[in-house]
Parts: structure tokens; sequence; C-alpha cells
């Protein structure tokens, strides 16, 4: 399975993944999950140490420079370049679960230049693409900055959305560019759910009901700031992460 997730930032995507990554490494799986975000913050989730010692790979411009043969002054560059060895090289693993902090992929309008982002799309590409695993990818709100060919990988979108106006507008935004893009199957997925209205609001804003709704846990927000393990902290959470991996085993 290669499962990407999104949503407003803030609803808490990062916890649902980092729930759901331990939930599939339990049931036998090789998980890998992938931290595109422009703020990366899943290896604080899964509990990993070091986490200062960490550089999201978006960040080695000079590496990226070097493997996409750009020479200073030349618009030409290596639109192929070798990226088999970097995996091995920036990966951590915790509890086994497998981490690669990517960082953002940003598109050519917020600065980035081509040459750095063409190693990094290829990256995550290749790693889509690996069949021997399963690849949680963890992204900022929307998909475009991907582009349809690096998404074309993915098996299926969670969504996460909370009973609020905002997250219910920015869910739409991001389903509809997801259908647009080809990804087969975009799920929304409630969070910091209360009570029956919250859950109303939600099955009534979005036109349909979430796979499953998370509710508030003061245990995770707690464990947050000790450091311990998202999985370590909840275990109702942890059932709801069972039941999600479930639905999506059995829809993939």
């Amino acid at each position: 399975m290669k499962i990407a997730i999104s949503g407003k930032g803030g609803v808490g995507k990062t916890t649902i993944m980092a729930l759901l990554a331990r939930q599939t490494q339990k049931s036998g799986r090789e998980v890998l999950v992938i931290d595109a975000d422009p703020s990366p913050h899943m290896a604080q989730t899964l509990g990993v140490e070091n986490i200062d010692g960490i550089t999201p790979i978006a960040d080695m411009k000079r590496m990226l420079s070097d493997r996409a043969g750009k020479v200073e002054g030349s618009p030409f560059y290596n639109i192929n370049p070798k990226v088999d060895d970097l995996p091995s090289q920036f990966m951590v693993e915790k509890d086994g679960v497998k981490l690669m902090v990517l960082g953002a992929i940003q598109t050519a309008k917020g600065g980035c230049a081509c040459p750095e982002n063409t190693v990094l799309k290829r990256l995550l590409t290749k790693l889509l693409l690996t069949p021997s695993q399963t690849v949680l990818l963890d992204m900022e709100a929307g998909i475009e900055h991907l582009g349809r060919g690096t998404v074309a990988g993915v098996d299926a979108l969670l969504i996460v959305v909370i009973p609020t106006k905002s997250s219910v507008r920015t869910a739409h935004k991001i389903h509809k560019l997801a259908k647009e893009s080809g990804i087969p199957r975009v799920f929304f997925i409630g969070n910091l759910v209360e009570d029956e209205e919250d859950t109303l609001f939600l099955t009534n804003g979005l036109g349909e009901r979430p796979v499953v709704f998370f509710p508030h846990s003061d245990k995770i927000r707690k464990a947050e700031r000790s450091g311990i393990p998202a999985a370590s902290a909840d275990e109702q959470m942890n059932e709801l992460a069972s039941q999600l991996l479930a639905s999506l085993a059995e829809s993939i």
C-alpha cells in the first residue's frame, strides 16, 4: 500500500499517520514513512531520538545540486539524477518503522530551483513505486506541488478534517485536486471529534461520512510534550488506527 495524508495545517495528520504506521508495522508489513511536510515533525511523533540531528533532504542544497549535475551559470542539468543510494543514507528507524525526512517539494513560484526539485521528485517517485513495502506519505495541504506523475504511485489519499468550516473547505479543495491528479481512492478522516454534533457537522459538510472519527486525546497531547511516541500514549487511538488500516486494506 502507498498511502498519502493531507489536510489543513494543525488538523493532526502527522499524529494519525504515526498511529497508522505503528499499526501497519504490528500487522507484519514493512513500513516506510516519508515526511514531506514543509515543517516536518514526524520524527518527534514517532519518538525518534536526536531529532535535532536530522536534516530534511530538501534542505541539503549542495548535495541536491551535485546530484542534478548543476553547473553554476549553466541552464543545463541532469533530468535523470542518481537517487538509488539515497534511501539507505538518510533513513532512520524507530521500533521497526523506517522514516525518511524529505521536507517540502516546493513549486517554482515558491523559489525552488528546478534541478534540486527534480532530484526530490525522482527520489519520492522511486520510493512510492517500491513494491515490497508499505509507504506512508505525510505532506502539506494540497497535492499539486507533487505533480501528476509523482502521485501516480499513490493508492489512496487520506484527508484529515476537524469540525470547523475552514477545515471542511480545505478538505473539499484537496479532494478536487486529488481526483484531478488521478489518485484512485480519496477518504476523509475525522479528527478532534468530541460528540455526535461534531460527527454530523463533518458528515453533512463533506457530503459523506468519514471512514473513522478520532477524538481529541489529552494523552496524545501530553505525550507530545514529553517526547513519548504517539502510539504509546493512548490505546483507544491505536484501536481506531487499526480500524482505519483494516478499511484501507479492504479497499485497496
